[in-house]
């Protein structure tokens, strides 16, 4: 809905429309008050348009062919597959489009307006909105800035021409017989894997000693062990130097080891991180928000920033930049400007990679455990010991718990296999909610599930598994 003839008078402005910036201002409608949310570039913001939702659109359309040409095993004889790049960008697009039409439908019925275009301070509790077309001035009483992240652009490899950020990477005219990665963190590993399985030669380059880092040592060799029978070169402790481009191709030199080394490809994606947008004509340091050296927003336990009636949220504070992350703290922003006593709680925040097998983490690993002081107890259980797993064709993997040794009290959990994404969610209810492996154990979990494999982690933690053997 575009703003019209509405007051230039608001109760709450939201600077972003990303999943962070539409929940913020969707709550804050549902709390009585009147919302101008607005956006330069689309409903949905990143995740939803160029990032989590059409990767895994892709993600998704790469299993169905890998599942087709690996039919056989379970007696289907299809033939061998093939691939109309076309069809898949349109599959891709139109989840986009769904979605986003989803959005824009979520804030008008929450009767929240939106405008497209940009944002410019003008003192604390002024701003103009402006797009070529209008360019209001609009006095707020609170404001929560939710205005997202970047891909990092590094000085040697400038995005352009087969030098490919994240969000070219998944609008390509054709499928890429190859493709350079630089950077071996989720992005990269879910795109580059992607590509693997529709037949593109991978090559990774990481700068650190595993892929993944930040998860698990034992789900990183698990994903790398995944790679290397995909056909995908994987370099760590590698360092990219330079890229010449063709018009037909990109040739990258990388060090490792101490030896130079050089690969061509059609296309080189770059991935190692992203920045936070609050630079540019935002006008943040005009109203004196305070930032720190890596540029994003301080803010206390309600999301609120030194100037107490602006609020900022998602990948412009500190912590990961996820979206699930940046909706949480959206409604406890939304509730402190209400006066509700929401306070923001890290504990429990999933980190998920979409790469084969899928890892998923919530909570203290072991070593994190450990390094805080607590003496741990660990339960885990291979997928290969579970029945549906096995009858899914996907018994790679593992669930396991990490509990206090002393209360059972449950701390982390890490899984690592076939719908690890979804598994993960149940330990972090438990984690919240102060569960301990005797709960957990005691949970009936329906049969045959990948489900019971939670149970299952939590009596081989307990010491009396039904279906492993305690050595």
């Amino acid at each position: 809905m575009v703003v019209g003839d509405a007051s230039l008078d608001i109760d709450v402005l939201v600077i972003g429309a990303g999943p962070g910036g539409y929940a913020a201002a969707i709550r804050a409608a549902q709390l009585g008050f009147s919302v101008l949310c607005v956006d330069k570039q689309y409903v949905g913001g990143v995740c939803l348009n160029v990032g989590c939702i059409p990767s895994k659109a892709l993600i998704s359309a790469a299993h169905q062919y890998e599942a087709v040409k690996h039919a056989a095993q379970f007696g289907i004889e299809a033939g061998e597959p093939s691939v109309n790049w076309a069809k898949v960008q349109e599959h891709k697009n139109s989840v986009v489009s769904k979605m986003t039409g989803g959005v824009n439908a979520l804030l008008k019925g929450n009767k929240v307006q939106f405008f497209s275009g940009e944002v410019m301070f003008i003192n604390e509790h002024e701003a103009r909105v402006f797009n070529e077309q209008e360019s209001p001035r609009y006095r707020f009483k609170h404001c929560i800035i939710a205005t997202g992240s970047r891909p990092i652009e590094l000085k040697a490899f400038p995005f352009g021409g087969r030098i490919l950020s994240s969000t070219e990477a998944l609008s390509l005219p054709e499928r890429p017989q190859s493709l350079v990665v630089i950077g071996g963190g989720y992005i990269g590993i879910e795109l580059g894997q992607m590509y693997a399985k529709f037949g593109t030669k991978v090559t990774v380059i990481e700068g650190a000693d595993t892929i993944l880092p930040g998860f698990d040592p034992e789900m990183s060799r698990l994903v790398a062990k995944k790679l290397a029978s995909s056909n995908v070169d994987v370099y760590t402790g590698a360092q990219a130097q330079s890229a010449e481009q063709t018009d037909k191709d990109v040739t990258v030199t990388f060090t490792v080891g101490g030896e130079e080394k050089k690969v061509t490809a059609d296309y080189l994606l770059v991935t190692v991180g992203r920045r936070p947008n609050t630079d540019g004509e935002l006008g943040l340091d005009l109203i004196g928000i305070k930032l720190t050296d890596r540029g994003l927003v301080e803010v206390d336990d309600q999301c609120r920033t030194n100037i107490p009636h602006i609020y900022a949220i998602g990948d412009i504070v500190p912590g990961p930049a996820l979206a699930h992350k940046a909706t949480y703290e959206a409604k406890v922003a939304a509730e402190a400007i209400a006066g509700l006593p929401s306070k923001v709680d890290y504990r429990c925040i999933p980190a998920v990679c979409f790469s084969d097998p899928e890892c998923a983490s919530v909570g203290l690993t072991d070593a994190e455990a450990k390094a805080q002081g607590y003496k741990t107890k660990v339960g885990r259980f291979s997928y290969g010991a579970n029945g549906r797993a096995v009858s899914l064709g996907a018994a790679e993997g593992f669930v396991k718990l990490v509990a206090d040794a002393e209360t059972g009290l449950l701390l982390g959990a890490q899984v690592a296999g076939h719908e690890a994404s979804n598994l993960i969610a149940e330990m972090g209810l438990a984690i919240e909610m102060g569960a301990t492996l005797e709960d957990v154990a005691l949970t009936i979990h329906a049969h045959p599930t990948l489900g019971e494999m939670v149970m299952e982690a939590a009596e081989v933690a307990l010491g009396h598994p039904i279906h492993a053997i305690v050595r």
